[in-house]
C-alpha cells in the first residue's frame, strides 16, 4: 500500500488483459487434439455455404446477372465475341474517356492471345505497376453473378499491384468463367491448383474503390482505382 494516499500500487487490469483472460478461460478446457481434428475435418469437407436463389439460374442468365450487378456498383461493361477483339475494344474505351493509350498488364496466357500488335498506337508494357501507370489490365479467373464480383489470383502472370495502383483498372473475364455464386468459384480455384495449394492472394473486386466515411458521401477512388471496366469474352 502507498502510505500517503492509502491506494495500492498494483496495476489495475486493462481491457486487453481482461479479454485475453476470458479467451484463455474458454479455450483451456478443449484439448489440442480435439481442436485439430475439428479443423482438419472442416478443411477436408470444404462445406458449402448458402447460395441465394438469384444465383441459381441457367449459365446465360448468370452472365447477364453478373453484368447487371456490376453496373449497379459503378462498373462499366463491354462484351466482346473473342479475345482477339480486346485490343480494339480497349482502345475504344480509352479514347471514349480521353485516357492515354498506355496500358500495363501481366503475362496472363489469355491476354497474350489478344494480338496486341494489331494496334500500333496502343502502348503495352508488362509487369507490376509502380504507381505511375494510368491504366492497368488484369485477367480474372472467375466472376460471381450474385454480386457482380471479380476474383483475381496473384502471381507473376497477374501482378496484384495492377488491381490497386492505376487510376483505371480494366479486367478481362471469360463468360465461361462466370458462375452464379462464390462457392462455385472457390471450388474452381481449388480444382485448378489442388486442395491446399492456393495462390498467395485472391482479390475479390466489386466495383471501383469507394468510401463513404466522410459525411456518408460516396467518393470513388478513395483507396484504389477510380474506374473499373470489365471486358466479358463470350467465347
Amino acid at each position: 500500500m502507498n502510505r500517503r494516499s492509502g491506494t495500492s500500487n498494483r496495476a489495475t487490469p486493462n481491457g486487453r488483459s481482461i479479454i485475453l483472460a476470458k479467451i484463455r478461460k474458454n479455450v483451456k478446457n478443449i484439448d489440442d487434439p480435439v481442436r485439430e481434428a475439428r479443423v482438419a475435418d472442416r478443411l477436408s469437407r470444404s462445406p458449402v455455404g448458402l447460395i441465394p436463389a438469384r444465383a441459381r439460374k441457367p449459365h446465360a442468365k448468370q452472365v447477364d446477372l453478373f453484368c447487371e450487378q456490376a453496373v449497379k456498383v459503378q462498373t462499366t461493361i463491354t462484351r466482346i465475341n473473342k479475345i482477339e477483339d480486346l485490343p480494339t475494344a480497349l482502345a475504344e474505351y480509352l479514347r471514349g474517356r480521353n485516357l492515354p493509350k498506355k496500358v500495363r498488364m501481366g503475362h496472363a496466357p489469355l491476354l497474350e492471345q489478344a494480338g496486341w500488335d494489331k494496334l500500333a498506337d496502343l502502348e503495352i508494357s508488362k509487369g507490376p505497376s509502380d504507381g505511375d501507370d494510368p491504366v492497368g489490365l488484369s485477367h480474372a479467373f472467375a466472376g460471381v453473378a450474385e454480386t457482380g464480383t471479380l476474383m483475381l489470383e496473384s502471381g507473376a502472370d497477374n501482378p496484384t499491384t495492377l488491381n490497386f495502383l492505376p487510376e483505371t483498372h480494366c479486367v478481362v473475364v471469360r463468360a465461361a468463367d462466370i458462375s452464379g455464386d462464390y462457392e462455385t468459384a472457390w471450388a474452381t480455384i481449388r480444382e485448378k491448383h489442388g486442395k491446399g495449394n492456393m495462390p498467395r492472394t485472391v482479390n475479390m473486386i466489386t466495383g471501383p474503390s469507394r468510401s463513404g466515411d466522410i459525411e456518408q458521401t460516396m467518393l470513388l477512388g478513395a483507396h484504389g482505382p477510380r474506374a473499373l471496366q470489365i471486358f466479358v469474352v463470350n467465347d
